[in-house]
C-alpha cells in the first residue's frame, strides 16, 4: 500500500510551513500610513460615490490592522478573517473584499501559511492564519502632497528680535512719554555704558526739578 503524502485537509495554494520572518514597524510610522491612507481616499473621491479607492470598509479593516493587530515592535500581523471581521465591524465577506482592494493597492501583502505534521501515519497540512504586511511604499495611484517649503527665516517661526536698551527707552519715551519710565529702562543696561549715564543723569534732573 502506497502511503498517502497528499495534504489530508485544503490548503489554499502557495501555502508555505517555513517561519515567517514580520518587519518591525513603529506606532508613529503606523499613524503616518494611517492618515497617509485617508488622504488617498479622499484624493481618489468621485462624486456621487461612497468612498474613494480604498473605500470605507477598505480604511476599516486597515484601521483594524494598524491600531488593534499590529505588534509595532516585532511587525506580527497575522489576524484571522473573523478576528477582522469584529474589530473592523464588517462580515467576513465584506473583509474579504478590502483585504483584495487592499493588496490590488499596494497597500498590503499577505503570505499564505499552513502546518504540517503527521497524524497516525498521515501527512497532513492545516490551513493557518495569513501573514500580512503594510506596505510603506509603491501605493497604486497615490500622490503624494507637495511639501510645504522651508520658512524663509524673515517669516513667521523666527524668533524676535529684542531691541536694544537705547531703542526700547526711546520706544517707550514715544508711546508713554513718562520720564520715570524712560529712566527706568535705561537702567536695566550694564553699568558703566551711556544708557547707564543718561538713567543717572535723568534722575538728576528729576531730583532738581522736585
Amino acid at each position: 500500500m502506497t502511503e498517502q503524502t497528499y495534504a489530508a485537509f485544503p490548503v489554499w495554494a502557495g501555502s508555505t510551513a517555513k517561519p515567517v520572518q514580520f518587519t518591525p514597524l513603529p506606532k508613529k510610522a503606523a499613524l503616518q500610513l494611517w492618515h497617509r491612507a485617508r488622504d488617498f481616499d479622499r484624493q481618489t473621491h468621485e462624486a456621487g460615490k461612497h468612498g474613494g479607492a480604498i473605500g470605507p470598509s477598505g480604511l476599516q479593516v486597515l484601521h483594524a490592522f494598524l491600531f488593534d493587530f499590529l505588534n509595532y515592535t516585532t511587525g506580527r500581523l497575522d489576524p484571522s478573517y473573523a478576528a477582522i471581521a469584529r474589530k473592523a465591524n464588517l462580515c467576513e465577506r465584506a473583509v474579504a473584499d478590502a483585504l483584495k482592494r487592499l493588496h490590488g493597492l499596494g497597500i498590503i501583502t499577505w503570505i499564505r501559511r499552513c502546518s504540517e505534521q503527521w497524524i497516525n501515519g498521515r501527512y497532513v497540512r492545516k490551513q493557518q492564519t495569513n501573514a500580512y504586511c503594510i506596505l510603506p511604499t509603491g501605493w497604486v495611484g497615490y500622490s503624494a502632497p507637495p511639501e510645504m517649503p522651508p520658512l524663509h527665516p524673515s517669516t513667521w517661526g523666527k524668533a524676535p528680535v529684542m531691541p536694544s536698551i537705547h531703542e526700547a527707552a526711546v520706544i517707550e519715551q514715544q508711546t508713554s512719554g513718562d520720564r520715570r519710565s524712560v529712566i527706568r529702562t535705561l537702567e536695566l543696561a550694564p553699568a558703566g555704558g551711556i544708557e547707564a549715564s543718561l538713567a543717572k543723569l535723568g534722575r538728576a534732573v528729576l531730583a532738581a526739578g522736585k
